[in-house]
């Protein structure tokens, strides 16, 4: 049986050791170096290319996350798991865009660890359940940024006019919906189209459809 090769990095020694013990009774595994700064786990990372490295976030000097990204950088092969007593937005969010494959606190229990690990290694990405919430919440958050910013050229009244183009409503029926002149319904069109950069009414309505209009009005 091939096993897992570890590297742990944590900067206080009763982690690492408690750690180590914990994954000595799973025969799958092989802890095949310790660390205790960014600079080690960097260097002996180079040096013995373990197949997971377990990384804390608070090291001395360089941060963990600094560390994972400059292995995920170097070594793409090599997985991260940030294994943190902090479930910090600020710092989760870091960790994966630094190229984590794994976000776990320290107040998991063992065998959850392990399975953490075992699903990294088949190449899954794994967070902790705890901050799985937080994650979709900023990933609700920036898709109603995007669909926001799709619109921000136009004015509040051109989003109106554009989500009755989208209902497939004429100028004279826009117009007396929102109480305008049909004159001044077509110059709205015209500007909305312009501003979006589209032809015709059929691509407004399409593009208000694709990005919500109707949600950022």
């Amino acid at each position: 049986m091939t096993k897992q090769r570890l590297l742990i990095v944590d900067d206080h020694e009763v982690v690492r050791l408690g750690l180590k013990a914990l994954l000595q009774r799973y025969p799958q595994f092989e802890v095949v170096g310790e660390a205790g700064t960014a600079k080690e786990a960097i260097d002996l990372t180079t040096r013995i290319k373990p197949d997971v490295v377990l990384m804390d976030i608070r090291l001395p000097g360089t941060s963990g996350i600094e560390a994972c990204e400059e292995i995920t950088k170097t070594h793409p092969d090599v997985k991260v798991i940030i294994l943190t007593s902090y479930a910090e937005d600020e710092m989760l969010f870091s960790a994966i865009r630094a190229g984590a494959s794994g976000y776990v606190l320290k107040q998991i229990g063992g065998e959850d660890l392990i399975k953490a690990i075992e699903s990294v290694e088949r190449g899954e990405a794994l967070l902790d359940p705890a901050v799985t919430q937080r994650v979709f919440q900023e990933v609700r958050r920036a898709v109603k940024e995007e669909e926001a910013s799709a619109f921000a050229n136009l004015s509040t009244q051109e989003k109106h006019v554009l989500l009755l183009v989208a209902e497939g409503r004429t100028n004279r029926e826009i117009a007396k919906e929102l109480y305008l002149g049909e004159g001044t319904v077509r110059n709205y069109v015209s500007s909305i189209l312009c501003k979006l950069g589209v032809s015709n009414r059929a691509e407004a309505a399409a593009y208000a459809v694709e990005h919500n209009l109707k949600e950022c009005i």
